[in-house]
């Protein structure tokens, strides 16, 4: 725009569309002494010609009384000059000023003229405010309305400001708000002064009589929002603008007002607080600011709070604001105009200030998306626009032109230049050329033809040719062509190539040690017709050889730094250059101290000094230290320590840390402590050495400062209470020893304390009550004096067993194998100290079938003393259980209440075995045992069964009724394919789990496969084994051991029935040193034949068989033994029932100076070993449990009866797990069968 301007002026002067330079304010207020004076001012050649409207209707300032023109070509500008104070009202309006010439009309914004006259104060008598002491009151203001803003004081009749507080506050609306009112505030003067700027005046209101009545009795209330006065408002805030919220409330005591953003945080570098934070001022809104906000007043009866709802909106602003342009015959002008705002502006195009509404339809112009396009635009078509977006906050305008111009090409840049570039660099040939329509350029070279050929060479819109990565070769002459309708020109531009700038050799990264020096090296290679230069540059300055220091020296491509220093480390560059290019090659230097910790940590603090040693009296002194080195990274802090060498020698002890560039600091010392200091340096790399130490002083005796903590009170017998607390340090003693004076009594008791002075930090007090609270009190004691009083601590005596019976409320269902137990809290006073919780046991006596006979296994949980209610999970179905609930403290447990309970029948459990044996090529035989758990009662099978390679089609299902059925025949089946069967056990609850088993028929298994068969022998036995074929059918079979030899004929044993599947078969009874062959036959046909010899040195002969393998004789001898067994198991009862005795007895003989308090952390302590060793006690044969060593006494999970319980529930842990534990060790595991250790039989 500006390069075509310029061209047209270059050669003669062309006509120029109209525009605005100069209007007058969107908005003008005047005042009665004021001139009305419109600005209208615009350039434009022919002379512009201006016009004016008022609200829409033409209005000549001319024909005006009083009106004076500005007699200027390029001005429209009026002044209205008043001879009285109401001239400015016939005036007000909405003015509009147009400027035009032939080639089109301009157009100012909208001018809103406001005229107001002198402020007065409506009359009104103003009536005494009579309150009463504490009450709220609001003094009203109501100045008059003003079109700008004014200002609003309080003062009283002295011209002094009312005091303004929390309490007393005036409003953005200049009413006068009072909290509470206290008597002095009765005055008679409180007036409102308005000051209106515009008009310089500052006029008063009546002064207002606030009269407060005296009361001896201020009633306290909770806050109350004097404004604004509901409970929420909405309101709109400006994008851009600043929005203030107000919150202001009455209450005694007088409330405080806090601000909250619920929706998110306030944007703190934004939000200011004034009027003792009544009032919110938010800087340039934002859309992120939309949202609620609210105020919250409070004192200490209640609050009130008020609700914000802000909605952000937006006066019209530009997004792509329309620009003029100068376009060619039949070229599409376009101008785009696009706003934003909210709401969303309404867009209207105005051409040469008429709307387009009011223009002919038939206009080769439309409006697209937001811009104005011309097609085919011609000179006839100049005009100037107008793009008018308004909303209800306001009015945007900008006015652009269309001039359709016809020019010849011409080429702005010289001919004939030459242009030097290096090779590998980007040459740049320029060619501005200007036209209407727009010229097109080409570039060509020697031969004519286009330079585009190369896809290193690329044009730019304004002309310019670039050609990446010159070569030598690009040397020469090109020509830049420009040509529109109307003419064509050409220039010529002169390419040379140089050879680029090279380092060859460029310095390297170097790390030194302080004081010593580096040397950097550079190399580098030119193009012999340019002029070089090597330089050198530290951090991006120039480096150069100082007059008379020695610091760096520079000479042919070589820099060397003395003398370094932390100042020198840093990034140093070679630069070679000539007048076409420039490299560069970049090193770091860094450098370092040494100290034993490493490179980079900071060297030791040289010099430490105590001073103001007269401090030490007041337990202060003062330490200063010269700086450490800090070796290349800058100390963040030193760590100042001591030692004491009388108390804890060669332990340091820091006393704080002080910013890296601090070096002195006052330290607070503790009373009677050897001080010895050091300081140690810090940086980020971590500390360094420290620094050699101080001299030693000595803080005086004082009398403690502090008294120990942690104190408890806990008895470990029921007669007494153990005083435990932690002792102080050392360092806390002020003074060489410490004791501890001991205060306790009965809580809520007025008497007078016990008291003991201890050295130990406990303290045993004897002779006390069972379970009584008691007040405790322990003091630090020097020979100095008594520390601060201490605090009290609720402690108790020591507890005794409960007596309180849990009452049960009843045992609900949940399924087969869960109940839920609920039972009463039990009465605190009955539990003889804190309730831990409750221990649930729960024991199953057996099925409901039978009951078992063997050992009982008892599950335990312990419930929190909270709870009353439990879960009981992993229950057997179909099952008897007795339950026992009980109650415990940190005693131990109480009396149980007892209850049983039955589970509903469940399905029952997969069957034990399954096995297929071949009948025949179609028929299978299926064998099965019984499930472990019938978990009810059996009422048959479900056999399930499908051909694998069918994907579980044909599945065939059907009930086998009959529970004591262990065979069941298949026939008709596939004789190639292979089955996949499934048997399930049922009860009336269905099915259970299956037992899955793959086979087919024994055409599908081929013939009897022996493979792999072999047998060993030992002196009177054989064992033959053989690998059963993968997929081969289970079958029976005979093997026959026959003697070979001086007997053969006679000595054969009985043939052996065996199962295919079972993998081996062991012959007893064979002869020593006998060769033997065995024959396996499969229904009477022979199938396999081997030998084997058994061991030993010959032949035994037996001897006759006498009257002791007769079987009468057996039988005598087994009935003798089973009678002596008898009698030993009614010694054992006997023996058992006189043994028994109570657990009080047990505990009343347990030593009571053994028993201890335990820690809360007891109950996490006991291990898998006391588990076990419980499990391993045994019950009577008469089902009598001991009191003490069975299973269901928690005694014997502490090791003694004295257990003491905790309130954490780590107990629980202790019970949960058990039941595997035992399965191991107890009274469960395995073993042989015996009185006292019965086999577990099936039910």
């Amino acid at each position: 725009m500006v390069v075509a301007l310029r061209y047209l002026k270059g050669t003669w002067a062309p006509p120029l569309p109209p525009v605005i330079t100069e209007q007058s304010p969107r908005r003008l207020v005047v005042f009665p002494t004021d001139d009305i004076s419109l600005k209208c001012e615009a350039s434009g050649k022919p002379e512009v010609q201006f016009r004016w409207t008022r609200d829409g209707v033409h209005f000549k300032p001319k024909e005006e009384l009083g009106v004076t023109v500005y007699q200027s070509p390029h001005s429209g500008s009026f002044t209205i000059t008043g001879n009285n104070s109401n001239f400015a009202q016939r005036f007000q309006g909405i003015y509009r000023c147009f400027a035009s010439n032939k080639l089109g009309t301009a157009m100012s914004h909208e001018i809103r003229l406001m005229a107001e006259g002198a402020p007065k104060w409506p009359k009104e008598t103003v009536k005494p405010v009579e309150v009463e002491e504490g009450e709220s009151v609001v003094l009203p203001c109501h100045p008059p309305p003003s079109a700008e803003p004014l200002r609003i004081y309080w003062m009283n009749s002295k011209i002094l400001h009312i005091k303004q507080d929390e309490r007393v506050t005036m409003g953005q609306n200049g009413n006068l708000y009072f909290a509470n009112v206290l008597t002095s505030d009765n005055h008679s003067d409180y007036i409102c002064h308005a000051h209106f700027p515009g008009t310089r005046t500052i006029i008063q209101k009546e002064p207002i009589d606030l009269r407060v009545k005296a009361t001896n009795s201020m009633i306290d209330r909770k806050p109350r929002l004097l404004f604004p006065t509901n409970s929420s408002s909405h309101l709109v805030a400006l994008q851009g603008q600043p929005l203030v919220l107000e919150c202001i409330a009455e209450g005694f005591p007088t409330p405080t007002i806090k601000w909250l953003r619920p929706s998110g945080p306030m944007p703190a570098d934004r939000v200011t607080y004034q009027n003792h934070n009544k009032t919110l001022q938010l800087l340039k809104v934002g859309e992120e600011d939309d949202g609620e906000y609210r105020c919250l007043a409070e004192n200490s009866l209640g609050s009130a709070r008020h609700a914000y709802y802000v909605t952000v909106e937006a006066a019209p602003y530009w997004l792509h604001k329309p620009q003029s342009h100068l376009y060619g015959p039949g070229e599409t002008a376009r101008l785009d105009c696009q706003v934003q705002g909210r709401p969303q502006p309404e867009v209207t195009w105005r051409i040469n200030g008429i709307p387009m509404e009011e223009l002919a339809k038939d206009q080769k112009y439309r409006i697209q998306r937001g811009a104005l396009i011309l097609s085919n635009a011609q000179p006839s078509d100049t005009m100037v626009t107008q793009c008018e977006a308004r909303n209800r906050h306001g009015l945007l305008l900008a006015n652009a032109y269309i001039y359709v111009v016809q020019l010849p090409a011409k080429i702005l840049t010289a001919d004939n230049q030459t242009y030097m570039a290096v090779q590998g660099s980007t040459a740049y040939l320029l060619c501005k050329a200007f036209g209407a329509p727009v010229p097109s350029v080409q570039w060509l070279d020697e031969d004519g033809t286009t330079v585009l050929q190369d896809e290193r060479f690329f044009p730019y819109a304004n002309g310019t040719l670039g050609i990446r990565d010159v070569q030598a070769n690009d040397t020469g002459r090109y020509f830049c062509l420009a040509a529109n309708d109307q003419n064509n020109v050409t220039i010529v531009a002169n390419l040379k190539v140089k050879d680029a700038t090279q380092i060859t050799q460029g310095p390297r990264s170097a790390i030194e040690k302080k004081g010593s020096r580096v040397t950097f090296t550079c190399q580098a290679s030119f193009d012999p017709s340019l002029q070089p230069s090597i330089t050198w540059r530290g951090d991006g300055r120039d480096l150069q050889e100082l007059g008379d220091s020695d610091k760096y020296f520079i000479e042919d491509g070589r820099l060397v730094i003395h003398s370094l220093d932390y100042s020198d480390q840093g990034n140093y560059s070679c630069v070679a250059s000539t007048e076409l290019d420039v490299v560069e090659s970049r090193a770091q230097l860094l450098v370092v101290g040494l100290t034993s910790l490493g490179p980079f940590n900071p060297g030791p603090v040289p010099r430490l000094v105590l001073s103001d040693l007269h401090l030490l009296t007041q337990s202060q002194v003062r330490v200063s230290w010269s700086p450490a080195e800090d070796h290349n990274a800058p100390i963040e802090k030193y760590d100042i320590e001591f030692e004491d060498k009388e108390m804890a020698p060669e332990k340091w002890y820091s006393l704080g840390k002080v910013p890296g560039n601090q070096t002195s600091t006052t330290l607070k010392l503790s009373p009677y402590v050897h001080y010895t200091f050091r300081v140690t340096a810090i940086n980020k790399y971590g500390p360094g050495e420290p620094s050699p130490i101080s001299e030693t002083v000595v803080t005086p005796e004082a009398a403690p400062e502090k008294n120990p903590v942690d104190v408890k009170g806990e008895g470990n017998e029921t007669t007494n209470m153990v005083i435990t607390w932690k002792p102080l340090r050392w360092m806390d003693w002020n003074a060489p020893q410490v004791q501890y004076r001991v205060q306790w009594r009965p809580q809520g008791t007025r008497g007078p304390w016990q008291e003991q002075i201890v050295s130990d930090p406990f303290l045993v007090v004897s002779n006390t009550s069972t379970f009584v609270p008691y007040e405790i009190k322990v003091q630090a004691v020097n020979s100095q004096g008594k520390g601060p009083e201490p605090q009290v601590t609720i402690g108790y005596s020591g507890e005794d067993y409960p007596q309180a019976i849990p009452e049960l409320e009843g045992i609900e269902i949940l399924n087969s194998s869960a109940v839920l137990v609920k039972w009463r809290p039990v009465d605190l006073a009955q539990v003889k100290g804190h309730l831990r919780g409750y221990n649930v046991t729960y024991w199953r006596e057996g099925s409901q079938r039978k009951h078992s006979k063997r050992h009982i296994h008892k599950d335990h949980v312990v419930v929190p003393a909270n709870t009353t209610s439990v879960i009981l999970s992993g229950l057997r179905p179909y099952s008897s259980y007795h339950l026992e609930v009980q109650a415990f403290n940190g005693r131990g447990l109480g009396p149980a209440s007892e209850f049983t309970f039955s589970t509903p029948e469940g399905v029952p459990g997969h069957p034990e075995a399954l096995h297929l044996e071949c009948q025949s090529n179609t028929s299978l035989l299926l064998r099965w045992q019984p499930p472990l758990s019938h978990n009810g009662v059996l009422t048959g099978y479900v056999l399930s069964y499908h051909p694998l390679d069918e994907g579980g089609k044909g599945q065939l299902s059907f009930n086998l009724r009959d529970p004591e059925l262990r065979t069941h025949n298949l026939t008709d089946l596939s004789p190639h394919l292979r089955y996949r069967f499934q048997l399930q056990a049922t009860t009336k609850e269905g099915p259970g789990e299956a037992i899955v088993r793959e086979g087919g028929t024994m055409a599908l298994s081929g013939i009897s496969d022996f493979g792999n068969i072999s047998a060993t022998a030992g002196e009177n036995y054989s064992v033959v084994s053989w690998v059963p074929k993968e997929g081969q059918c289970n079958f029976r079979f005979h093997i026959l051991f026959k003697a070979l030899g001086e007997e053969k004929g006679g000595a054969s044993l009985s043939p052996q029935y065996v199962s295919y599947n079972q993998s081996s078969y062991t012959q007893w009874d064979l002869q020593p040193d006998t060769d033997y062959e065995i024959h396996l036959f499969k229904e009477r046909m022979f199938r396999h034949q081997m030998a084997v010899k058994t061991n030993g040195t010959g032949r035994v002969r037996l001897p006759p068989a006498g009257f002791a393998t007769e079987g009468w004789f057996i039988g005598f001898v087994s009935a003798i033994i089973l009678l002596l067994l008898v009698l030993l198991i009614l010694c054992f009862i006997k023996r058992s029932k006189g043994g028994k005795y109570s657990v009080k007895d047990k505990e009343d003989t347990q030593v009571d100076s053994e028993a201890r308090p335990m820690k809360d952390e007891t109950f996490g302590e006991y291990s898998d070993n006391e588990e076990k060793a419980f499990g391993s006690s045994q019950p009577s044969l008469n089902g009598d449990i001991k009191p003490l060593g069975s299973d269901d006494s928690l005694a014997d999970y502490g090791g003694s009866v004295d257990v003491q319980f905790n309130e954490d529930g780590s107990f629980i842990g202790q019970y949960s797990g058990k039941k595997e534990k035992e399965a191991a060790g107890g009274n469960d595991s395995s073993g042989a069968t015996s009185p006292i250790n019965p086999a577990v039989a099936l039910e």
